[in-house]
């Protein structure tokens, strides 16, 4: 694994992990060697010679990039191209939210990543897959493919946004901002739908973890990502320029509004296809098992007999 950093439009540096296959070993699909970007590089922004075009890997809300890092290696391996995951700002070694934070931000990071790395393809987890569909819309991207991808159409989204969580980050209630995100998303399964007073007790028990405490530390970065999810809220027409050939993906036990804004987009969208991966959570991308990292691969390389080309699809439409 490579580390070094990317300069962002407004100076900023994003911390950047690249997974190469040439360090990467079949068997296991570990790090044969790990080192670091070189010192030019580090200094200059200016990413290491990459064999074939890359993809970046963009993660969700309450996490970094170190989650990732095994899926990042898989797809590496599986592409035979690198791979390269990134943190996005307000966590580990990139810089905080900007005032002014909005989809633009991300939009033009990604971008930022991307020249940098010389990648062409994205796959992109839930907030990151809002990231990665809007850019789609204002910037050339070859293939990309998004899990549970957090877009907000027709307002669908508003009912998920509690109030009490921007309220309680403010008021340092860590406890109680994390209860009322976890219900309003319902992406932690059965856990969800605990009463509020259970799930503080599991905040303060999982922040006895280091999962967990890095969790309770990026909650204001989460009040700030759905409300920009939130201000993007979109209508499908407003997607039905979009070029790239894309595959969204909903996993079979993940909350139901994230299959019917896939369904949504597909139907309205010659360019998107929508599946959903059978036995997968939310957290499919950072759960053990290389089903999901088989089915994006396949998809990037064109390779999945599931997908018709675009100018077919056209044509039949």
């Amino acid at each position: 694994m490579e580390t070094w950093t990317v300069e962002t439009d407004d100076g900023g540096r994003l911390e950047v992990h690249s997974f190469r296959p040439g360090l990467l070993t079949s068997a296991d699909g570990g790090p044969a060697a790990s080192r670091t970007a070189p010192e030019a590089a580090s200094a200059s922004g200016d990413a290491p010679p990459a064999e074939a075009p890359g993809v970046v890997v963009i993660h969700g809300t309450l996490v970094t990039d170190a989650l990732y890092r095994p899926f990042a290696r898989k797809l590496s391996l599986l592409l035979s191209r690198p791979v390269h995951c990134y943190n996005r700002r307000g966590r580990a070694g990139s810089p905080p939210q900007p005032d002014g934070y909005s989809a633009a931000t991300e939009v033009g990071d990604l971008a930022a990543v991307m020249r940098a790395t010389g990648s062409e393809d994205v796959v992109a987890h839930s907030y990151g897959g809002f990231v990665a569909l809007q850019a789609a819309r204002s910037m050339p991207i070859r293939r990309l493919v998004t899990y549970d991808a957090a877009v907000s159409l027709s307002g669908n989204l508003d009912h998920r946004w509690r109030p009490e969580l921007e309220q309680a980050v403010t008021d340092g209630q860590l406890n109680h901002a994390w209860a009322h995100l976890v219900q309003g998303l319902a992406t932690a399964g059965p856990v969800s739908y605990l009463p509020l007073g259970a799930l503080r007790m599991l905040s303060i028990l999982s922040a006895r973890t280091n999962l967990g405490a890095e969790m309770r530390q990026l909650l204001p970065t989460a009040v700030a990502e759905m409300r920009a999810v939130l201000d993007a809220n979109a209508e499908l027409n407003d997607f039905t320029g979009l070029t790239t050939p894309t595959l969204m993906l909903s996993g079979g036990w993940s909350p139901g509004y994230f299959a019917d804004t896939g369904r949504q987009l597909a139907a309205a969208v010659p360019a998107i296809e929508f599946a959903v991966v059978p036995g997968q959570l939310h957290e499919g991308p950072i759960r053990p098992g290389k089903r999901l990292a088989v089915r994006m691969a396949r998809f990037l390389n064109g390779t999945d007999g599931s997908i018709q080309s675009l100018s077919r699809r056209r044509r039949r439409r």
